[in-house]
């Protein structure tokens, strides 16, 4: 399918580059913003899949939209860019709700990629790099992550967990367990309930934190 990205950054040059970059690559860009509102307006009026968001913009930041488009608009994914790879930021942006995040000096194929599997997210398995980043945020706040927990999730869910926190895709989540795939999605979507996640980078967060499941 072909993926709908709405760009969102107060660089006009850089939206217009990333435009037509993106586009070659066969993204179809349906907006651009210059401000978070902006943003959060744009993805209720053209439905895209994806909006790529810069951190750092005029008014409501790039942290606020995304916080404000997952809560309003849940099925549009936020891949965020930073100039820094400032763990803090990306702490912040994975609790707002985002699913991924890249340094702008990456490549148009990296940012291409990142967005498809964003797009994509029952089937991409958790970069490590979102991985590193949730597992920073959890030092940062102090979690305990050993402490006994009240069983929140079955035994099948935490397996399915675990295995998505070592990085799986559904598909390999179900050769490992020989499972469907579709049983696979069941799962995850009574964890999501269960976890009061989005997806599941937000039930992996979660889970972490609570000491169901570990990042190795």
């Amino acid at each position: 399918m072909t993926v709908r990205l709405v760009l969102a950054d107060d660089h006009r040059m850089l939206r217009e580059s990333l435009r037509r970059s993106l586009e070659d690559e066969g993204l179809d860009v349906v907006g651009e913003a210059g401000t978070g509102e902006e943003a959060v307006s744009l993805a209720g009026q053209v439905d895209p899949d994806v909006v790529l968001m810069d951190v750092t913009m005029p008014g409501a930041g790039g942290v606020a939209a995304t916080r404000q488009i997952r809560d309003r608009f849940p099925d549009v994914k936020v891949v965020m860019l930073t100039m820094h790879a400032d763990r803090e930021v990306v702490a912040e942006a994975l609790a707002a709700g985002a699913s991924g995040y890249l340094v702008k000096d990456c490549s148009i194929d990296e940012i291409a990629d990142t967005v498809r599997r964003a797009a994509d997210a029952d089937q991409s398995p958790l970069s490590k790099e979102i991985a590193a980043s949730m597992l920073a945020e959890i030092q940062r706040l102090g979690v305990d992550t050993g402490a006994d927990e009240e069983r929140v999730i079955t035994k099948r869910e935490e397996e399915v967990l675990q295995l998505i926190a070592d990085g799986c895709s559904t598909p390999e989540v179900a050769a490992r367990l020989y499972i469907s795939q579709k049983t696979v999605k069941n799962h995850l979507a009574s964890i999501y309930q269960k976890l009061d996640a989005r997806d599941r980078t937000q039930a992996v967060l979660q889970a972490v934190r609570m000491g169901i499941v570990h990042l190795r």
